[in-house]
């Protein structure tokens, strides 16, 4: 089974559709879908309380908001699938992308998988974004002598052991290089697939800046100076 974990924080826009979007996803695997509002506070819990939950579904609150990495580790302790995916309800991704990611997986290639995004002039946020993507990426890639091309993906299956196992505390959206860090540190080759994106504009919600650039500097500085216990 597959446990998709999905953090919400004011997304009251797009959260119904996102997860109607995941429970009609063609996935190889029984799937469950584990939601988390992290506090919202634009009417996006409103909507979640009042909802028909689907019996494959579970809906879990934080009292204020914690930020996305607490929301993910939230849902993760909830999981009980086998395998486990971070799917935002930004509808940035696509939900039938998890099924390529979860092919590397099921066959024994590899305890994780990525999505990495084709960046062009439809899809990106700006240039500047696209650079500061790149930027981290180079510097993990250097920090931790290995070949990644999106460091900041938010589609990604892991094996939930696997994941369950790493030292995980970042509280923001610094949870990305987090777990590619960790995972790295573990000794795990993480296999990229391509995946469709599509970046929404700053007045349609899009949560980055340049401070959680520095952020994940930080945060992939932190784990190479604290490598991680087996």
């Amino acid at each position: 089974m597959l446990s998709v974990l999905m953090p919400v924080y004011n997304e009251s826009a797009t959260v119904e559709r996102a997860i109607a979007a995941v429970l009609s996803a063609d996935l190889p695997l029984d799937l469950e879908l584990i939601v988390v509002d992290d506090g919202s506070t634009d009417g996006t819990r409103e909507l979640l309380r009042g909802r028909q939950w689907e019996p494959n579904t579970r809906y879990v609150e934080h009292d204020r908001n914690r930020g996305k990495g607490a929301a993910v580790r939230t849902a993760l302790a909830h999981a009980r699938g086998e395998y486990a995916a971070i799917f935002d309800a930004d509808l940035e991704y696509e939900p039938g992308d998890i099924a390529p990611l979860l092919r590397p997986l099921v066959d024994g290639l590899a305890n994780a998988a990525f999505g990495y995004r084709a960046f062009d002039g439809y899809t990106s946020h700006s240039f500047l974004y696209v650079m500061g993507n790149r930027g981290v990426t180079l510097a993990a890639n250097v920090l931790f002598n290995v070949y990644l091309k999106d460091l900041m993906t938010c589609h990604k299956v892991i094996r939930t052991d696997v994941f369950r196992s790493l030292p995980l505390r970042a509280r923001g959206f610094e949870i990305e290089p987090e777990i590619a860090a960790r995972l790295i540190q573990r000794g795990e080759r993480i296999y990229e697939v391509p995946v469709r994106y599509k970046a929404r504009a700053t007045e349609e919600g899009k949560k980055l800046t340049w401070v959680d650039g520095l952020r994940v500097l930080g945060t992939l500085v932190r784990c190479r100076l604290t490598p991680s216990l087996r």
